[in-house]
């Protein structure tokens, strides 16, 4: 204990009954023992240490036996020093019962012993021993002051009975916990420096304790101080106090004025000092200097804005947790889709997994295939699905997308300083065939994004490609592994290469693209561009470029740019600025776009089919109906000419019913 203690033990003299002797301790002095010793007490007594005689018992061999002459007696009744006496036991002390003051500093002495019989002690100074185990002090019930500090002690144990003990020093030992002293009430300082101790507890219930002196030990949490109605001083530098967590219970103290937490992790933080003020105001001296009140009123403002720092870094850590579970999320629902399309393709090729009738009955169906699908493969997220199904951030320059509900926020309406800021755009657990459809977008909505990323998109093959012609500008593609197949083609980057050779990439997958890759590329595809354009009808090949592309495909038919194959058609085009004519055949068409083209190519395949039968039906009547004529026309021909012969026979009359006939149409 280093500031200044004043111990008054009310005690009887041998002069004066009433008059209470004291020894104080100064701060001045170098340690707790030899404050202590420095009494008149011991100074009285030291000048006679060398006339005390150990003589053997004849009764008790194995210890010696103090004797001291009647005159050493009658001068220091009350007390006694045997230090440096090279003891390695107690030494019997018979005929002493009075003794209040025992000093056994600096001996080799393993164990407390042969000190049964002094009732009467006060005092009791056992530093610098070799003692392993307090034992032998269950009589000493008047003790007051217990020093054993510097001594190889393990454990505290056996202070059931000194319940008046005033002073404990136990430093400089192996204790490596706090125990069995909850029953000292009267105890008002402990000293427990130099130790072995990690967590201080199990010290409720030591309601007079004032200082507690716990330096130079491992401590890192303390527990159960708040509970201590009388701390004053606590010492606690140079532990392993990192956080002002582990020692948040200080702040419930309203007795504590003096604390040290020099030495510690924890002071060498900056707002160590503003946080330790803030949360303790009852301080008034903090690691042994005094504070002021512009220190408190700093230390309150240094501290809201650390609270405020730490709420905002809170919120953030909470958003990125968030984050983190949603993107988890959206992996498990794509990894659902995908082993369920994987499921439904293995059930079509695979016939032999259905059941069959053998005999006349049905084969054994397994239960789990005769539970619905969606039920097998949504066990997987269950719990998650209060999660979002997904996620748009922006960070930086990039635009990140997971999961096939980010393609919608492409249709919100972006700040133009926002928009202007992508350069990466970020696609994440969405399948590629719904990525081309919102292509054309990117055009207009981030005007200056460069760099498309493609992760677990399902790309598969190499024609997916062709889609990427749409967006307006690319300078560097990167396609992840992980959930695109078509990374695993050799020559997959020589596709992309030739395919959109007017974007000029400078990287594919973070590698500089040079220009022997781009003539290795039209080396191994160019003649694919010619086969695309020469094979497609012209029909179909007008309508699938736009109204430019319309005139320089005539402009080709006509021979007047085309000297030497499609690579001078290419050169023409390149001179416009824009994608070959040759390589815009090669398209991609969407899954969707397929299947609404087979439905579509179905309903006129039927219109066409029923009006040709129409037509045949038409032509077979008229055919018949002609054979027909054919057949009746002589008889027809020979009665028309009969009945006009006839009728022209008698002139006259055949004038009069001719005129007649005019005359009625007149009418």
């Amino acid at each position: 204990v280093n500031n200044c203690l004043q111990l008054v033990i009310q005690t009887s003299s041998i002069t004066d009954k009433n008059k209470p002797f004291e020894f104080r301790i100064n701060k001045e002095q170098s340690s707790f023992h030899n404050r202590l010793l420095q009494h008149d007490l011991e100074k009285n007594y030291s000048g006679r240490q060398d006339n005390t005689n150990f003589g053997n018992s004849s009764s008790i061999t194995s210890f010696p036996v103090l004797q001291r002459t009647a005159e050493e007696k009658i001068l220091n009744s009350d007390r006694l020093t045997l230090e440096r006496q090279k003891l390695t036991v107690c030494p019997i002390i018979d005929g002493e019962d009075h003794l209040r003051l025992l000093n056994f500093q600096h001996n080799f002495i393993t164990r407390i012993q042969n000190i049964s019989n002094l009732q009467h002690l006060v005092f009791l100074d056992l530093y610098d021993n070799q003692i392993e185990e307090i034992s032998g002090l269950s009589t000493l019930r008047s003790l007051r002051v217990l020093l054993l500090g510097k001594n190889r002690l393990k454990k505290i144990s056996n202070l059931e009975n000194l319940i008046n003990l005033d002073v404990l020093d136990l430093h400089g030992n192996q204790i490596t916990k706090i125990e069995n002293i909850n029953h000292l009430g009267e105890l008002r300082v402990l000293n427990l420096a130099r130790n072995l101790l990690t967590i201080v507890e199990n010290i409720n219930g030591l309601d007079s304790l004032t200082e507690l002196n716990l330096r130079h030990n491992q401590v890192y949490s303390i527990k159960d101080v708040d509970t201590l109605p009388c701390l004053q001083r606590l010492f606690l530098s140079f532990n392993n106090i990192s956080s002002f967590e582990d020692i948040l219970c200080l702040a419930d103290s309203s007795s504590l004025s003096d604390i040290t937490l020099d030495g510690n992790p924890i002071a060498q933080e900056t707002w160590y000092k503003h946080t330790v003020l803030h949360h303790m105001m009852q301080l008034r001296q903090l690691d042994m200097k005094r504070i002021t009140e512009e220190e408190r009123r700093m230390a309150s403002v240094a501290v809201r804005k650390e609270e405020e720092r730490k709420r905002e870094s809170h919120k953030q850590t909470l958003l990125k947790e968030k984050k983190r579970l949603t993107i988890c999320n959206i992996a498990h629902q794509w990894e659902i889709q995908q082993n369920r399309v994987a499921f439904v393709a293995s059930l079509n090729t695979d016939k032999d997994n259905e059941p069959c009738k053998i005999n006349g009955s049905a084969a054994y169906v397994f239960p789990e295939e005769s539970r619905s699908l969606d039920t097998i493969l949504s066990s997987a997220v269950q719990g998650l699905s209060v999660l979002e199904s997904h996620l748009v951030e922006v960070e930086g320059d990039t635009l990140y997308l997971y999961g096939s509900g980010a393609l919608e926020c492409l249709d919100r309406n972006w700040s133009v300083q926002t928009a202007a800021t992508i350069v990466t755009v970020s696609f994440m657990f969405i399948e590629f065939d719904e990525i081309v459809q919102v292509l054309t977008k990117l055009k207009t909505k981030f005007p200056n994004s460069v760099h498309l990323k493609f992760k677990e998109t399902n790309l598969v093959a190499l024609q997916q490609f062709n889609a990427l012609a749409q967006v307006n500008r690319i300078e560097q593609l990167t396609v992840d592994p992980q959930g695109n197949p078509v990374v695993s083609f050799t020559l997959w980057k020589y596709y992309v290469l030739f395919r959109l050779n007017h974007f000029n990439l400078q990287k594919i997958n973070g590698i500089e693209v040079t220009q022997n890759d781009i003539v290795m590329a039209e080396r191994l595809f160019g003649i694919l561009a010619y086969v695309a354009s020469s094979e497609l009808p012209h029909y179909r090949m007008l309508s699938l470029l736009g109204e430019s592309r319309r005139k320089q495909f005539h402009y080709l038919l006509e021979g007047k740019g085309k000297k030497s194959g499609i690579g001078n058609e290419e050169s023409s085009d390149n001179r416009a600025g824009g994608e070959s004519t040759a390589r815009a055949m090669l398209n991609y068409s969407t899954k969707d776009f397929q299947m609404e083209n087979l439905e579509e190519i179905k309903e006129r395949r039927t219109l066409c089919q029923t009006y040709v039968e129409n037509l045949v039906k038409e032509a077979a009547d008229i055919n018949m109906k002609n054979e027909s004529l054919q057949k009746l026309w002589p008889q027809m021909f020979i009665e028309l000419v009969r009945d006009a012969v006839v009728g022209i026979r008698d002139k006259n009359s055949y004038m009069k019913l001719c005129l007649q006939r005019i005359a009625d149409q007149k009418e």
